[in-house]
């Protein structure tokens, strides 16, 4: 479970981020949060792995509070969190195998990751998570060598290789194309039911908040302004969220049709 409480981060500069939240995300859900640039969606997913810490308030994660975890504590807590990033952030000049391996490091001796010799046990974790973003066949091909959405696809599985409980993915489709972007969100929800992992997305684009959210979480300068299951958020909802009319660069199948 995840439960902010009273929750605020005014970054250095003084820009308020998070404002007075109040929110709580149970096990297995999975939830989509929106909001227009700046509205403090990467801030909130970042509070969730203690990457942003709060300035004010309280944050829960798995029965841990966060702001009181010592080192250990935080990365105890962090490998239990997958990360996805917009911009893939693998290591393109070895294989896809070993960049899946990435996700078994807290659990791994030093010696072995430094000559790369892996428990045989931790190599079949690696393969079963390629094999469930269907890529398996990409195990010793360079990561340099793949396409964007192979490259997430593998970002993806060097997640679930940590056996998190919980995912967190920060606009994980904005370099890619619409096809690509509902095969990656297929994935995500799909492993969010079928492992009960804790999955949270950060979108733009609302119409794949809408097609694939169990629910959608809104978010305006730093503050919750929607909060509900995504068969209630149309248009007039995303207005309220954004503070103006929708463009086509707020959709996905408005943006590929230009």
């Amino acid at each position: 479970m995840i439960r902010f409480s009273n929750a605020n981060v005014t970054y250095p500069n003084g820009v308020s981020a998070m404002k007075d939240l109040d929110l709580q995300i149970d096990d297995g859900e999975f939830v989509v949060i929106v909001g227009l640039s700046g509205a403090g969606k990467s801030t909130l997913i970042r509070a969730i792995n203690g990457l942003v810490p709060l300035t004010s308030g309280e944050l829960e994660v798995n029965g841990h509070e966060v702001h009181d975890l010592s080192s250990s504590g935080m990365r105890e807590l962090r490998s239990d969190i997958g990360m996805i990033f917009q911009g893939f952030n693998l290591v393109d000049r070895t294989t896809v195998l070993k960049n899946v391996l990435m996700g078994r490091l807290h659990k791994v001796s030093t010696w072995r990751t430094l000559i790369g010799k892996y428990p045989q046990a931790d190599i079949d974790i690696a393969a079963r998570a390629l094999a469930r973003v269907e890529i398996i066949e990409k195990t010793y091909t360079r990561a340099s060598d793949l396409s964007g959405g192979q490259r997430q696809r593998v970002g993806i599985a060097r997640a679930l290789a940590q056996e998190p409980s919980i995912l967190l993915a920060d606009e994980p489709v904005a370099s890619l194309d619409p096809p690509t972007s509902h095969v990656v969100m297929r994935y995500l929800q799909q492993i969010s039911r079928d492992l009960g992992i804790t999955t949270i997305v950060n979108l733009h684009f609302l119409d794949l908040a809408t097609a694939y959210a169990d629910r959608i979480i809104g978010l305006r300068d730093g503050a919750l302004v929607f909060d509900g299951p995504g068969s209630e958020c149309d248009e007039t909802v995303f207005e309220s969220i954004y503070g103006r009319s929708l463009t086509a660069d707020d959709t996905m199948a408005k943006q590929a049709a230009l």
